[in-house]
């Protein structure tokens, strides 16, 4: 069966982590047949560092964006990764991967991804999970992060599911909603913690230009943006009082909640994805995620068309 896959990385100012990324991928077990990095404005050393790896690899492409003054997570990294997704024909490959450059991959990652969806056909998304280098004991720290959901740090795709969901959301939660899409489908989207594709995230989960706290925020807005419940936010704030930054980083969550709320600000305009996920997120509080993950993935198995028609986002989502 084929092993083609093409990767594309938004990037911004990456000389701090990128060449472990760039180093990880070029040495891969199974190289990618291309690979699409975005260089979204940076003001560094990143071009000159991309522009080495090119000359060296005829694989690696570099695609330039202006610099837009700053860093642009959610919205503006999906409208760097799209830059890179409209100069091919994605039809020309089997798999799609959205990848960050601040992480330490194993040498057989994809191989072992594309072993893994090859064995199950309804594996439509899927990843390893991340780790952390702990700042004190130089210990690596598992990142919160449930196995419903590939991570967006490295969401490798089979190409067919990528297009039936409509491709990425441009807005903050892509990397959820896609999931859930996923699902309402009858695809199955997962993580998981197998020591072979445990990887390193060197920039922390959550964290972002301007501090962990903002991107909490950021996180409690996306919750609502989603289409999240209140019940089920607050159960997650509660659940999350023990991670860093501890009390403070909950209470940011839940007022990039509220605070959304209050203003009135737009929600995803998904009806049927939303009632699916709520579902979804109800029976996670009441039977725990691993056995609502179980029943959501049986439920949805008559859903599952691989050749589906694409998704419909509606004009509202983009």
């Amino acid at each position: 069966m084929s092993q083609n896959y093409l990767i594309i990385s938004p990037c911004r100012n990456e000389e701090q982590y990128m060449c472990q990324t760039l180093d990880s991928v070029v040495n891969q077990t199974i190289k990618p047949k291309k690979w699409i990095i975005v260089d979204d404005g940076s003001t560094d050393s990143t071009a000159e560092i991309l522009n080495g790896y090119a000359e060296q690899y005829d694989f690696i492409q570099i695609v330039k964006r202006k610099n837009r003054g700053h860093r642009s997570v959610g919205p503006g990294v999906i409208e760097a990764f799209y830059e890179g997704y409209n100069t091919i024909n994605v039809d020309d490959y089997d798999y799609i991967c959205k990848l960050d450059l601040d992480l330490d991959l194993p040498l057989a990652y994809f191989q072992i991804l594309i072993e893994k969806m090859q064995g199950e056909p309804r594996l439509g998304t899927y990843s390893g999970k991340p780790y952390f280098i702990h700042d004190k004991t130089n210990e690596l720290v598992a990142e919160v992060c449930g196995d419903e959901s590939s991570v967006g740090m490295t969401k490798f795709y089979r190409v067919n599911c990528f297009k039936q969901i409509g491709g990425f959301v441009k807005q903050v939660m892509w990397d959820g909603i896609d999931s859930h899409r996923c699902r309402f489908l009858g695809w199955i989207s997962a993580s998981e913690d197998d020591p072979r594709i445990r990887f390193t995230h060197l920039r922390p989960m959550g964290s972002s230009q301007q501090s962990i706290i903002t991107g909490r925020v950021r996180h409690g807005f996306g919750q609502y943006f989603m289409g999240t419940s209140f019940i089920y936010m607050f159960a997650s704030v509660v659940f999350r009082l023990n991670k860093k930054p501890y009390v403070m980083g909950s209470f940011a969550t839940l007022w990039g909640y509220l605070k959304s709320a209050i203003t009135g600000v737009e929600r995803l305009d998904d009806p049927d994805m939303i009632k699916l996920m709520r579902r979804f997120q109800w029976r996670c509080l009441v039977s725990g995620k691993t056995k609502a993950v179980q029943k959501a993935n049986i439920d949805s198995s008559n859903s599952w068309d691989p050749e589906k028609e694409i998704y419909q986002i509606p004009s509202k989502a983009n």
